[in-house]
Order: structure tokens, then C-alpha cells, then sequence
């Protein structure tokens, strides 16, 4: 929803959970709202502080690998809101996977060995590691679902030629190797995520939120080898348990499915499941923050005054 309106307001898109506004053809200004989104659905009720918890730990992430590739973000105004470069984005999401867990787990478990052109061994369990982190990457949907697609697929359509490939390849399997150090030194694995870029004056540069619950999905490593071995589900911190109850009750995003009810008990511990995961990552306590609208407003038009 159209909240704002700020000077040389130039476009408004708003996305599953995020409202971006662009300034002058020139910037952006990011708000990561409360909604969340499963199976590419956005869901009828709001996750209290999920905003602040998305905007604060992306602007974490960004500032830790800026040395690896550059990145949009300009400014953090406000806890939900964030100010940066806008970008020619690439329609592509730079899926990085250094387990066999979710959507590949799924496909592996129907019997299917190549996801997006990336052949997987037989023989693997769900959340074992490969041998090397691989990238499976999908189209970037404006509507509807994102399509899982190959590297020849990707120089085929145009949608990157080989030279923008090999630095999007390179800097996404950095960027999750150092977003796997920072986990480590939280007692956390980091399974898999995705990565956006986008180019500006030329440059191919990172973009979006990195290494959150809604783009990553963490497991705790201790006793991580322990329930491997014993076939027991991981204990994770990601969006993914909110996709095992949807499928449990039923919806998995296709046609004629209906969201299950959500109560109140239910999104009070999906919002603590995301303070969890910021304060285990991030290493510090969470700090609520709400803003008013107007008081919103007035720190993004004071921050763009001074771009």
C-alpha cells in the first residue's frame, strides 16, 4: 500500500513484503513491511516487528561483505526503511545451496537429479552437505511463481550474458562463504539463500536483503551431525517452518488451496522465531522500534535532503 509520498517521488512498486519507492529516477527507498510471503502468496495477516528484524539484519550483512562485490545501500533511516542506489536488476535470483534441504530436498525426493542443470549425486540424505556449495538459480517473477533455471538457459535467454554470469557465479559463492563464517562464529550453519543484483554506471552490484529468514535458511550446528545421522529434522531458523505448516494444513500456493487460519498465538511465534533469528545471528539483543508514518516520513525526507 501507498503509504508515502516523498519530494521528486518518481515510481511506487509494492512488492510480496516490501514497498519501494523510487526518488528521482536515482534512489530508492526501501520499506520492509510486516507481511510475509510463502509459495510466492502473500499471507492475510502481519508479523509483528518481522520489518525491522529483515531491514536491520540485511543492512548487517551488507556493511560485512561489502568488500566482495559493492552493494545498493546508501542509508538506514528508520528501522524498517532503507535508502539506496537504484539498479538495472538482472531477472535473475542467484540461488546459493550448501545443503540438500527445501526446494532441492523436494525435488531430490521425487527422484529427480538435475536442478537447474546442476547434476546431484546419489545416495544423499536431506540436509547433508555437498561437496561444494552449488548454485541453483530461478527467474525473478513479477507475478506469480519463480521458475527454476540453468546457467545455458540463463546466456540462451539473454537474461545475463557469459561474462556477467562468471562475476554473478563468483560473487554469489563469496558472498555465501562469508555469510557461512559469520554464521559459524554464531553456532549457526548456514544451508542455503539467494542473492540479487542488479548494474549501476556499468557495475554489476549487489542488491536487496542478504543472509535473512526470508532469503536464508540457518541450522544450529551443534548436534547437527548427531540428528543427521539419526534421520531427526534439524533444528533450523528460517522461514521454512512457516512452509511446513502451511503444507501441513493443506496449502502449498496452488490453485483453488485456501490459507488456514492464522491465530494470534500462531503469528506471536512466528514474530518471536524472527527476534530469535536476529539475535542469534547478529549476536545482540533486539531492540523494538516503532515508528509512526508521519515520524517515518520525516527521517527518509530528512535523509534524502542530504543525498
Amino acid at each position: 500500500m501507498n503509504s508515502f509520498n516523498f519530494p521528486v517521488q518518481t515510481a511506487f512498486y509494492s512488492g510480496k513484503v516490501r514497498d519501494v519507492y523510487t526518488i528521482n529516477d536515482k534512489y530508492l527507498v526501501m520499506l520492509a513491511s510486516n507481511r510475509i510471503s510463502a509459495f510466492d502468496v502473500i499471507l492475510p495477516r502481519e508479523i509483528p516487528y518481522k520489518g525491522q528484524v529483515l531491514n536491520q539484519i540485511a543492512a548487517y550483512m551488507l556493511e560485512k561483505t561489502k568488500d566482495i562485490c559493492p552493494n545498493w545501500l546508501i542509508s538506514v533511516p528508520a528501522p524498517n526503511v532503507s535508502i539506496g542506489f537504484k539498479c538495472n536488476p538482472f531477472k535473475i535470483e542467484m540461488v546459493v545451496r550448501g545443503n540438500l534441504v527445501g526446494h532441492a530436498w523436494r525435488t531430490y525426493q521425487s527422484g529427480e537429479r538435475v536442478l537447474c542443470g546442476q547434476i546431484l549425486p546419489e545416495g544423499l540424505k536431506e540436509n547433508d552437505f555437498f561437496a561444494e556449495p552449488i548454485i541453483t538459480p530461478s527467474t525473478k517473477a513479477s507475478a506469480g511463481h519463480d521458475e527454476d533455471i540453468s546457467e545455458k538457459e540463463i546466456i540462451a535467454q539473454g537474461l545475463a550474458s557469459e561474462e556477467e554470469w562468471d562475476i554473478l557465479k563468483k560473487d554469489s559463492l563469496k558472498l555465501f562463504e562469508r555469510g557461512k563464517q559469520i554464521a559459524a562464529k554464531q553456532g549457526l550453519i548456514l544451508a542455503d539463500t539467494k542473492y540479487e543484483f542488479g548494474t549501476l554506471d556499468g557495475k554489476i552490484v549487489l542488491m536487496d536483503e542478504i543472509h535473512t529468514p526470508d532469503s536464508s535458511r540457518y541450522f544450529y550446528a551443534e548436534g547437527f551431525e548427531e540428528r543427521l545421522a539419526k534421520g531427526e529434522k534439524q533444528q533450523q531458523l528460517s522461514k521454512e517452518f512457516v512452509r511446513e505448516w502451511l503444507i501441513k494444513n493443506n496449502f502449498m500456493g496452488k490453485q483453488g488451496q485456501v490459507v488456514p487460519v492464522m491465530d494470534d498465538e500462531w503469528i506471536k511465534t512466528i514474530s518471536d522465531r524472527y527476534i530469535e533469528l536476529y539475535e542469534t545471528v547478529i549476536g545482540s539483543s533486539f531492540q523494538p522500534e516503532i515508528l509512526t508514518p508521519e515520524e517515518t516520513a520525516r527521517v527518509v525526507d530528512e535523509s534524502l535532503k542530504n543525498l
